[in-house]
């Protein structure tokens, strides 16, 4: 798994391919060149952005306030930043620089 994310200094920027309204949240696996991830709420009112972004929070151990939009807030192909995140989930096989 690779070529969803790439990384700007010591921020993470993922490419991902958002399925709200799934039964379980959670990364999916890679959908194209984007990493897909599961989200249970529904994309409205842009509660799948904000369980998107808690849930990324959680995963890569940053406060919520770390996690950004770059693109994508009405789209389901979205590009994330997370700033300087203190953990890397195994799953996912994102290598640090250097």
């Amino acid at each position: 798994m690779a070529g969803f994310y790439h990384w700007r200094g010591p921020d993470l920027i993922l490419d991902c391919h958002l399925q709200p309204g799934a039964r379980q949240i959670g990364f999916a696996g890679q959908h194209g060149e984007r990493l897909k991830i599961r989200i249970s709420a529904p994309p409205v009112d842009g509660k799948a952005n904000g369980m998107l972004i808690d849930f990324l929070a959680r995963e890569f151990a940053v406060g919520k306030r770390q996690v950004s939009l770059l693109s994508g807030q009405q789209s389901r192909q979205k590009r994330v930043l997370i700033e300087s995140p203190q953990q890397l989930p195994a799953a996912l096989g994102i290598q640090r620089p250097g």
